[in-house]
């Protein structure tokens, strides 16, 4: 396994600067946002993908992940991360949110990444039943599914609490109906944290869905803030040896996007206390 950060943390930054920096702390790898600061793919000229990819050859990192999660350059006033979401009831935000994904796609399959991580459903409108909502996630996956075949890379899907999908099982409801091989599940251990979810056993169910990994430590409180592992409740060696044990040998993405006033403290407290526990395999 190897132990890559996330630019979410590094909005003051420009991207050249905070792959150096994660690189200088030791991380192997980098998950890239796709999102202003670093690469809104709307918006993203030829001259400024090969700057990323020259900065990632400069620094010898490996990318871990695309992030398309979050999206602040749409400036959505109710939530800059999951709104506007694959399920909102107006088809025009729907498309919003489904027309990124797949420049996001594009975009990952340009760079060399191996995948996007994308919401998972956003939250459920007042006026749609869960069903309903299901129904629109699933109709939205479906074309950006065969994208993703098309180009060779994956979307994997982030259960997140107060969403549609908030559990790793709902994840598979989902993913069964899509029934792609272009989609996987993102597990965030955090967010597994929160639902009160037994992560080791899920885990070893899930192994098979499961292509990348976020971690983050979560309050005692099981309420959904970003931590530095450490500083919270989770069981990390527990964690990181059911990982072991399922024989997956891929990407842990830190993801500490709350730290934005110290990204460097952040990223290096949570590489002391994850990489002794990580190394080997």
């Amino acid at each position: 396994m190897r132990l890559a950060f996330s630019t979410n943390a590094y909005l003051n930054f420009p991207f050249e600067e905070a792959a150096a920096r994660i690189a200088a702390i030791g991380y192997e790898g980098l998950e890239l946002m796709a999102d202003v600061p670093h690469a809104w793919p709307a918006y993203m000229l030829e001259g400024s993908k090969q700057g990323i990819r020259d900065a990632m050859q400069k620094t010898g990192l490996t990318f871990s992940n695309v992030n398309a999660f979050m999206m602040h350059a749409v400036d959505d006033h109710r939530q800059h991360f999951w709104y506007p979401s694959f399920i909102e009831p107006d088809p025009n935000y729907r498309r919003v949110r489904i027309d990124h994904t797949k420049r996001a796609l594009t975009l990952c399959k340009e760079l060399g990444a191996p995948h996007i991580t994308t919401e998972p459903g956003g939250p459920i409108d007042p006026s749609q039943t869960r069903q309903q909502a299901i129904d629109l996630f699933v109709e939205a996956l479906k074309p950006l599914a065969e994208h993703a075949e098309s180009l060779g890379v994956l979307l994997l899907i982030e259960p997140e609490p107060e969403l549609l999908a908030e559990t790793t099982d709902q994840y598979v409801e989902i993913a069964e109906r899509v029934n792609s091989s272009a989609i996987g599940l993102n597990f965030d251990v955090g967010h597994a944290y929160c639902m009160s979810e037994d992560i080791p056993a899920q885990i070893k169910k899930l192994t098979p869905h499961i292509k990348h990994y976020h971690f983050e430590d979560i309050a005692p409180t099981r309420v959904h803030h970003h931590m530095i592992p450490g500083l919270g409740a989770i069981n990390f060696p527990e964690v990181v040896d059911a990982i072991k044990a399922s024989g997956y040998d891929g990407w842990i993405t830190v993801e500490l996007y709350p730290n934005i006033d110290d990204p460097d403290g952040a990223a290096k407290r949570a590489y002391e206390v994850l990489k002794p526990l990580v190394k080997g395999k």
